[in-house]
């Protein structure tokens, strides 16, 4: 029974006995499976979910620039990679709208390209003692990133989910690598929910500043589905209130 479950997820997805494939095409996949399928998602998770770290004594200790740190990271190497799978793709023939896949894959491609180029126009940071700074004050150039940020991250995530199956597809890749991708995406799905219902999805404005009405971006609702104001419980110190 084992042997026979192993033969089977080892075939191509067609169940084809042989199975070639253009190398430009075998590392177009790679690249945007290790960019749409891992850090792009684990960058985006981290961002929603690690501003406010276990035992970090929020509000006493404020602005953990970690997350930011390995969000950074991982949506500029994601995209970069995405360049790279891009130029593969386009010397092995694809096109624009060859295909269902190519037409989401450009979809996905130009958005994490818009992506980069939004937060690089994000507009200034600014402080209490620096109250003209975009993100500070809320100003409306802020507010519009931050809405178009998210929507646009998230709805590319749902779409390249769906890329990735179709060019698995397209590949004919063995059975192994859409069941591991599955059970990757079960896996982050999973993690997402529990601290989304363990309220870790902390608004960014107040694990900047604090929560004092005193900062003007406090007197304004939190931007996005689900964010939320104040620590976690467990982020909490026994002596915070």
């Amino acid at each position: 029974m084992l042997d026979t479950l192993v033969a089977w997820i080892a075939l191509p997805w067609s169940g084809a006995a042989d199975h070639t494939i253009d190398p430009r095409i075998a590392w177009h996949a790679r690249t945007m499976v290790l960019a749409w399928g891992i850090l792009l998602p684990v960058g985006a998770l981290v961002a929603r979910y690690g501003k406010i770290l276990p035992g970090q004594d929020w509000p006493r200790r404020l602005d953990n620039p970690l997350w930011w740190h390995v969000h950074r990271g991982c949506q500029y190497s994601g995209v970069a990679l995405t360049l790279v799978g891009v130029y593969l793709a386009w010397g092995a023939g694809a096109r624009p709208l060859g295909s269902l896949h190519a037409l989401f894959g450009w979809a996905v491609a130009l958005a994490g390209v818009a992506q980069v180029a939004g937060g690089l126009l994000r507009g200034s940071k600014g402080s209490a003692t620096e109250p003209s700074g975009d993100h500070y004050a809320m100003t409306r150039r802020r507010v519009l990133f931050e809405r178009t940020h998210k929507a646009l991250g998230w709805g590319a995530l749902l779409v390249a989910i769906v890329t990735l199956v179709l060019g698995l597809q397209r590949a004919d890749a063995p059975r192994w690598m859409a069941l591991i991708l599955a059970l990757w995406w079960v896996a982050l799905i999973g993690i997402a929910a529990v601290l989304q219902h363990r309220g870790w999805c902390v608004d960014t404005y107040q694990a900047i500043w604090g929560p004092s009405l005193e900062h003007p971006g406090n007197r304004m609702a939190p931007i996005g589905w689900g964010v939320r104001r104040g620590a976690p419980a467990r982020a909490r110190s026994p002596t915070t209130p």
